[in-house]
């Protein structure tokens, strides 16, 4: 369990610093790495997705702040 939580963690890293570019400089990291791959692109942003889903809903179980641990 705690890799799917490190590699969820992990993408929804990449996922916030591609929208921290995207604001900043009108930069996609994503598609700047996986451009010429438009399937694996699609892909990346289906799983930066479904981690935000997973953190979100693991977020109360794992945190020792919010779980009061």
């Amino acid at each position: 369990m705690k890799t799917l939580h490190m590699a969820a963690y992990a993408l929804l890293f990449v996922g916030g610093l591609n929208w921290g570019l995207i604001g900043l400089f009108n930069f996609n990291l994503v598609n700047a790495v996986l451009g010429s791959m438009p399937v694996i692109e699609q892909l990346a942003y289906v799983l930066v997705g479904a981690s935000t889903v997973y953190i979100v809903a693991t977020h109360m179980s794992d945190c020792k702040v919010c779980s009061g641990k």
